[in-house]
């Protein structure tokens, strides 16, 4: 039987961070109001497409792996903020990086990433692969409304990415769930401009909207219930779960989510300080973390979950390998941007904020 191990990790973060600090003095807000509701500090802004931050968290993972685009058998990027729609960004990364195989987008927002993990180690248990990318990568400033701050103080933008190969060694991904509540499809939604109304101005508008309160309660659902399936699937203890790397929405979701699971909350990984909600990047940024920081040992069990827009959730049960380090590193990075974070976004922020006051907000 063959087992589904990760076996290459890596990261992409802008260069440029926007600040709580730096949100005060656009809009009414502060560093204590942001991050006593969310935990987050920080979060990073990028002066370049979704697809290049893909790319380099790709070469990292590919490095890490001890292996080339070419040896690749499938590619799978998780994004809800493509460069563009047709073609779809996976081949540009595929591009970028020599790989001559399939490769494909899909969109399952913030939950994307382990919707990828979840069909890449199908791919390999049925002997279809060996050696798949997964990458969760995301661009969520081109989404923001900087008027609104129930979301401009939220997302940030980055990517993580993962290999996974095929294995004789017990192990790697032990199962995994996904659900989808249609049903709430409408309270976390970007809308834009259709074959219908794309003549409309109006319709170029778009931005996301969401409601908080619906969300966290049915985030902590979606992520918990399914959390609970995949260990009683696996028949596993939530007891012998080492880690618990949830996505990173808000704060107070992962500390009331753990807390009723009867997690300690010292088992979940927890990062959004750092970079806000990167929507389907979150866990492999975490991931890359997590290893950076020597937390992930060998043969840990560790439970992932997430939920998006759609509302998708997921959750996924892994026993890490044997290997902890890379087998080489890349020197891919983003690169430089020769403006401020502030004046990176100012020409959005005006818009927004004219657009507001035009509509009496």
């Amino acid at each position: 039987m063959q087992y589904a191990h990760i076996t290459g990790w890596g990261k992409a973060v802008p260069p440029l961070t926007l600040t709580n600090d730096d949100l005060a003095t656009f809009m009414e807000t502060s560093d204590e109001w942001i991050k006593s509701r969310t935990g987050i500090s920080k979060r990073n802004i990028s002066h370049v497409n979704t697809s290049e931050l893909a790319t380099v968290a790709a070469k990292h993972a590919l490095a890490a792996a001890g292996i080339e685009g070419k040896d690749l058998d499938l590619i799978i990027l998780a994004t809800a903020s493509p460069d563009t729609l047709i073609p779809n960004i996976a081949s540009t990364v595929q591009a970028e990086i020599g790989a001559t195989c399939g490769a494909f987008d899909i969109n399952a927002a913030c939950s994307g990433f382990l919707y990828g993990i979840g069909l890449a180690s199908s791919m390999i248990k049925s002997g279809q692969n060996k050696k798949i990318l997964v990458v969760g990568a995301e661009r969520l400033s081109f989404y923001l409304d900087w008027s609104r701050r129930e979301t401009a103080v939220l997302f940030g933008d980055g990517a993580g990415a993962v290999i996974l190969e095929a294995s004789e060694q017990e192990g790697g991904v032990l199962g995994y769930e996904l659900n989808n509540d249609p049903d709430a499809r409408d309270i976390l939604k970007s809308s834009f401009g259709s074959q219908m109304n794309r003549f409309d101005t109006s319709s170029l508008d778009f931005y996301i909207q969401f409601n908080g309160q619906e969300i966290f309660k049915r985030a902590i659902q979606g992520m918990g219930s399914l959390s609970t399936k995949v260990l009683e699937k696996c028949n596993v203890s939530k007891d012998d779960v080492d880690w618990v790397i949830p996505h990173q929405a808000n704060e107070r979701i992962i500390d009331t989510l753990v807390s009723r699971m009867k997690i300690p909350k010292e088992k979940a990984i927890v990062n959004i300080e750092n970079y806000g909600n990167t929507s389907a990047a979150t866990i492999p940024i975490a991931i890359c973390d997590a290893l950076d920081k020597g937390l992930i040992k060998p043969g840990q069990t560790i439970l992932s979950c997430a939920f998006g827009a759609g509302l998708t959730s997921a959750a996924l049960l892994l026993k890490w390998g044997e290997r902890v380090t890379p087998i080489n590193t890349s020197d891919a990075k983003v690169p430089a941007c020769e403006q401020t974070v502030l004046e990176l976004i100012k020409p959005a922020v005006d818009y927004f904020f004219n657009k507001a006051q035009q509509d009496g907000r």
